[in-house]
């Protein structure tokens, strides 16, 4: 080779060289123009230039990959759009990130005082904080975390710092279409005892509890997998959450029009759910009954005004307290009799957001509770105080001083405000108190007497009961607030198992505890939906992490799919089936709780453009042996041989470390000893990874699966749905048209784009090999699920395949009398009896 046809190839080589490093890290010799974007490492955010809305300008901003609908989390230049499409984001010499236009105008930069001339790299991190740090050191100069636009993200911290002044706060957009500072922001404020404020311009309208905003006696700790981090000491005063399930995509927003939102992504209807907001309600608004008010709860103020005045305290004005008007609030009922060293003392209101802390202070930080209320008595300037049990610092004691402002009533907090009274109004509520106590004494001791008077009767009556009924067949605890557990041992005992399998080891379980641990199967713990039901992430009092399967009232499904599941399953224990912890049966509720797969199913990856690049050749691999390993178990391995009936990829779950397990055995049918083949005339299962001789006659057996199976192993490796239509030949499915590749020579263009750079081509023509070996119309030319996976481990020779069972789709043309969902095989046979899942 000449000297002139080697420079060309150099003189290339060195303009792209600065841009093979890593997509997600921008060094001194790079740039990013509009078009360009770094990615981070897990694919998890973005930074790159966007328009806002119907917007025309150009900003940069930093958004989520995994979400479908764009969501910006941060925006560089928000007040300083670029016009057009010329903006270019580098380092300059000193170190800083700079943002200019195409006339050179400075956008935006970091800003950042550094000492000469300094090398330093930005990085977009996985958490969405992009970084400057030194070249040499990895020293940090520069975060966006520290500057936040109007989006809290998780690791994100919120607050002060004391020392340097560092303020993070949010701040809404102007508007839809303009990223610009709002009128709104969400801020700490350290005065007092710390409490975060929502204000519009400088009216504050909404405020949190005052800090610790989550304590020992708190309900806010138990918050569906959400951890928080406080800190308040001299140094700083801020917070951050984080997020158990790492697959959870979750952000705090303040919007624009005043609303403060923490939503979360739901990949099955493609929207951000609301978890929590403020302001929400009447009593979210900041000092709604005015100075010594309560606001009552929403439900109680439906019929009835939900401002009161605290103990001791009368309205102000009654005229407009009459009104439904408590702006005013209230004032002291014996305003002449003193509060100082004249037999004062307090009273206790539970289940409070505390009072406003700009004028509350922190006392000793390890005093009991009583030692809390003798100091607050020796300052007659101190109206109120709380006794709160601070997470590993003991019970600490906060006291007012002044008016108590903006309390209402929490089922969050619950707070124990004690107000200062004076000794006319405590001696009002001591007489209360001890009326009370003295009913509650004879109510105790009639129920005593009730107790030992008829507990004789009762154990004799139970005695004999329990001789009269025979002995049942299944042995469980029945618990006493309706499990029906016999009941759901009836349901189970229909199936044809023999004796010594008829009862599974699980758990049953109580309605009360699935609702609980579901959070009332909210819309945001919702994992999906099938032809059972629907299925909700739910978490046990013992910190399990569980799916739990709700039978619909209106499923295709019913009680002997249920019975059916619960029966297999349970027996069934292998690496890849899912896992059933129990059931709950309870009046018309019917559920299944399974082990929680953070990775959800197959299908999520393989056929979304984004997350299929998550899953490269061999990990894909590692996932069709997987599969493969738990049909042979089915099949051949386990006691019982099963028929699944119904696997495809959204039946194919996976766990953390992206194992495959199967589930869904709803329609799955037990063989008893040699059994090879059955019929059935109630063809249920999914179009598309059906055989045809199910399909059409309603005949199954192990060869099925293996069908079903083929389906798949075609559908991993082409990322492409099998009932997809192709351009060259519309009518063709995935099976047709891999076939013909595959005579042509050509199967390897069959091959997902997101892994071509990752796959092993002798593995992959094998396993499409193996794919159409499985798929042959004539069953008994289709290999075992164990000659299966010996062609996949081991390097044997594998046959050559015969044609496959094609499936068509009627031309759009000629419909005939056949209904929209009609589809019919090459032998023109109809299916008449199939149910869609």
């Amino acid at each position: 080779m000449d000297a002139e046809t080697m420079v060309m190839p150099l003189i290339l080589i060195m303009l792209f060289f600065p841009f093979c490093t890593s997509v997600d890290t921008l060094t001194p010799d790079q740039s990013i123009k509009d078009g360009q974007s770094l990615i981070s490492n897990k694919n998890n955010f973005a930074l790159g230039f966007f328009s806002p809305g119907n917007s025309s300008y150009r900003y940069l901003g930093i958004w989520f990959v995994k979400v479908a609908k764009q969501t910006i989390v941060w925006v560089a230049n928000r007040n300083d759009p670029i016009i057009d499409s010329s903006g270019v984001l580098s380092i300059n010499p000193y170190g800083n990130l700079v943002l200019h236009d195409s006339s050179n105008r400075l956008l935006w930069s970091t800003n950042v005082s550094l000492q000469g001339t300094t090398s330093s790299v930005a990085q977009l991190q996985d958490s969405g904080n992009l970084v400057l740090v030194q070249g040499n050191n990895n020293k940090l100069i520069w975060q966006s975390f520290d500057h936040p636009t109007d989006t809290l993200l998780p690791s994100m911290r919120f607050g002060l710092n004391r020392i340097t002044g560092l303020d993070r706060f949010l701040t809404s957009w102007k508007s839809q279409d303009d990223p610009g500072t709002g009128d709104y922001f969400f801020k700490m404020n350290p005065t007092g005892s710390p409490q975060v404020v929502l204000c519009k311009g400088s009216t504050l309208y909404w405020r949190s509890a005052p800090w610790p905003w989550a304590t020992s006696s708190s309900s806010a700790t138990v918050s569906s997998g959400f951890n928080y981090d406080y800190v308040n000491n001299e140094d700083e005063v801020s917070y951050a959450y984080s997020i158990d399930d790492p697959s959870i995509i979750s952000r705090v927003v303040v919007g624009n029009s005043g609303l403060l939102q923490k939503l979360m992504w739901n990949d099955g209807d493609l929207q951000w759910k609301e978890f929590w907001s403020a302001p929400k309600y009447r009593c979210d608004n900041y000092r709604h009954c005015g100075a010594y008010g309560k606001c009552g709860s929403e439900s109680t103020s439906f019929n009835r005004f939900e401002c009161t005045c605290l103990p001791g305290y009368e309205p102000k004005s009654p005229k407009n307290w009459y009104h439904r008007d408590g702006s005013e609030g209230c004032v002291r009922k014996q305003s002449g009799l003193s509060m100082c060293g004249n037999g004062e003392g307090f009273v206790k209101v539970e289940l409070l957001k505390g009072p406003e802390s700009f004028n509350a202070v922190w006392m000793d930080k390890s005093m009991s509770s009583s030692e809390c209320e003798q100091e607050c008595l020796r300052n007659c300037s101190c109206t109120a105080f709380v006794s709160i049990n601070i997470d590993g610092k003991g019970t600490s004691c906060l006291a007012w001083y002044g008016e108590l402002n903006d309390i209402s009533e929490s089922s969050y907090e619950r707070w124990e405000l004690n107000v200062r009274v004076d000794a006319t109004e405590l001696a009002t509520y001591t007489r209360k108190s001890n009326g009370f106590l003295g009913h509650k004494r004879q109510w105790a001791i009639t129920i005593i007497f009730l107790m030992v008077t008829l507990f004789p009767v009762c154990l004799i009556g139970y005695i004999c009961l329990m001789k009269k009924k025979r002995k049942t067949k299944v042995k469980g605890k029945l618990h006493n607030q309706s499990l029906y557990f016999t009941g759901a041992m009836d349901y189970l005992e229909g199936n044809e198992l023999e004796e010594n399998s008829r009862h599974p080891d699980l758990l049953i379980f109580d309605l009360s505890c699935i609702v609980a641990a579901t959070d009332n199967f909210s819309p945001i713990n919702k994992l999906g939906e099938g032809g059972f039901g629907s299925v909700f992430k739910g978490q046990l009092s013992n910190g399990q992490q569980v799916a739990v399967k709700r039978l619909s009232n209106i499923s295709g499904q019913g009680i002997e799919e249920f019975k059916n599941e619960v029966m297999l399953i349970a027996k069934l224990q292998h690496r890849n089936l899912v896992k059933l912890f129990g059931c709950c049966i309870q009046g018309e509720e019917k559920m299944l709780i399974y082990e929680y797969m953070p990775n959800k199913s197959l299908d999520f990856f393989i056929f979304d453009h984004t997350r299929s690049s998550l899953l490269n050749w061999g990990k894909r691999y590692e996932i069709i042996i997987g599969i493969t390993r738990g049909i042979l178990y089915l099949h051949q391995d386990s006691r019982l041989r099963i028929i699944h009936r119904d696997l495809k990829t959204s039946n194919v779950l996976l766990d953390g470390e992206m194992n495959p397990k199967i589930s869904d055995f709803g329609i799955a049918r037990i063989f008893k000893g040699d059994q090879i083949q059955d019929k059935t005339t109630r063809v249920i299962g999914t179009y598309g990874y059906m055989s045809p001789e199910y399909a059409v006659f309603g005949k199954f057996s192990t060869k099925s699966d293996v069908f079903s199976f083929g389906v798949i192993l075609l559908e991993i490796i082409s990322g492409k749905k099998n009932n997809n239509s192709y351009q060259t030949h519309p009518s063709l499915t995935l099976i047709g048209h891999v076939w013909e590749l595959w005579r042509e020579d050509r199967a390897l263009d069959i091959v997902d784009s997101s892994i071509t750079e990752s796959f092993v081509s002798h593995e992959v023509l094998r396993c499409i090999q193996i794919g159409l070996l499985c798929v042959q119309e004539d069953a008994t030319e289709r290999p075992t699920m164990l000659a299966i996976l010996l062609m996949l481990s081991c390097e044997t020779t594998i046959p050559s395949p015969k044609q496959p069972a094609f499936v068509f789709r009627r031309p759009t043309n000629d419909l005939g009398s056949v209904t929209e969902k009609g589809f019919y095989s090459i032998n023109d046979v109809t299916i008449t009896m199939f149910e869609a899942r």
